[in-house]
C-alpha cells in the first residue's frame, strides 16, 4: 500500500514538473514542490482560520480566567478543573493552533521519503537527479559543503534558504512576543502549577520555535527543505493576516512598558 502511494506521489511530482518545465526549465521539479506546498497550505487554510478564531476567543476569556484564579486561591487542582470546564463550555481549545501543523506532517514525510529513497516501486528513483540550480533535490547541506564548500554553487542555494528562514523566524519571533505581551495567557496557578497543564513551558519556547527550522533545512533532503521553507513563509504571512487585530501598535507597547 505504501509503495503504491509513494509511486503515485512520484508520478504527481513528475507531472507537475513537466507542466512547469517550459517556465522554470531545470528548476521545474523544485517549482513543483513549492506549488505542491502552496496547495497543501491552501487546503489547510480553513483550519488555520478556525484556529485563529479559537485563540482570539481564548484571549477574550482572560477576565473569567482571572476570576477563577481569585476564586480558587491556592487550590491548583480545582483551578485546573475549572479552567478546563470553562474551555469546554466556550468550545475553546488552548492547543487548537497545533492542528494545522499536524495535518501537514504527512505531506512533509511523503516528500522526505520520496527524495531520500533510491528506489520507488522497484525502479530507480529518477527524481534524485533533479536539481535546484546546482544542488540535487535529494541532497542535504552536508553534501553541499562536500562539493564546493559553503560558497560553492550548491552551498549558495542553502545560504539563500537559510537567509529566508532566518528572516521569517525573526519576523515570527518579534510578532509572537508582541502578541503574547498584548494577550498574556493565564498559565500560572497559585502554588506555581499551570492553570493549563504544560502551557507555561509552551509559552516560554513558542517564540523560539521558528529558529528550529534552520536545523531542519540543513539536515533533510533539499526537496523537503523547500517544503519547510515555503510552508514556514506561508505561515508567517497567514498569521500576520489572521491575527492582525490581536496586536497593539508598537507605540502602545512602548507606552505600557
Amino acid at each position: 500500500m505504501f509503495t503504491s502511494l509513494f509511486s503515485a506521489f512520484a508520478s504527481l511530482a513528475e507531472h507537475l514538473a513537466s507542466l512547469l518545465e517550459p517556465v522554470f526549465h531545470g528548476a521545474s521539479t523544485a517549482a513543483a514542490i513549492v506549488l505542491f506546498t502552496a496547495l497543501v497550505r491552501l487546503a489547510v487554510h480553513p483550519l488555520s482560520r478556525q484556529a485563529a478564531r479559537g485563540q482570539k476567543a481564548q484571549a477574550k476569556l482572560r477576565p473569567q480566567m482571572a476570576a477563577l484564579r481569585e476564586k480558587h486561591g491556592k487550590d491548583s487542582k480545582a483551578l485546573q478543573k475549572a479552567v478546563m470546564e470553562l474551555h469546554a463550555a466556550e468550545k475553546v481549545s488552548p492547543l487548537s493552533g497545533c492542528l494545522p501543523s499536524l495535518l501537514q506532517m504527512p505531506a512533509f514525510f511523503l516528500l522526505y521519503h520520496l527524495f531520500s529513497s533510491t528506489e520507488i516501486g522497484g525502479e530507480a528513483n529518477a527524481l534524485l537527479d533533479h536539481t535546484l540550480f546546482a544542488a540535487p533535490l535529494g541532497g542535504n547541506w552536508t553534501a553541499a559543503l562536500a562539493h564546493g564548500g559553503m560558497f560553492g554553487a550548491r552551498g549558495l542555494v542553502y545560504l539563500v534558504l537559510f537567509a529566508i528562514v532566518a528572516a521569517v523566524a525573526t519576523f515570527n519571533y518579534r510578532r509572537t512576543k508582541r502578541q503574547m505581551a498584548a494577550t498574556p495567557m493565564p498559565v500560572a496557578a497559585p502554588g506555581g502549577q499551570d492553570a493549563v497543564p504544560g502551557m507555561a513551558a509552551m509559552s516560554k519556547f513558542m517564540p523560539l520555535l521558528s529558529f528550529a527550522t534552520l536545523f531542519t533545512v540543513a539536515v533533510v533532503p533539499l526537496a523537503a527543505a523547500l517544503y519547510v521553507v515555503t510552508s514556514t513563509t506561508w505561515t508567517a504571512v497567514e498569521r500576520a493576516f489572521l491575527y492582525k487585530d490581536m496586536l497593539p501598535a508598537p507605540a502602545a507597547l512602548a507606552t505600557a512598558a
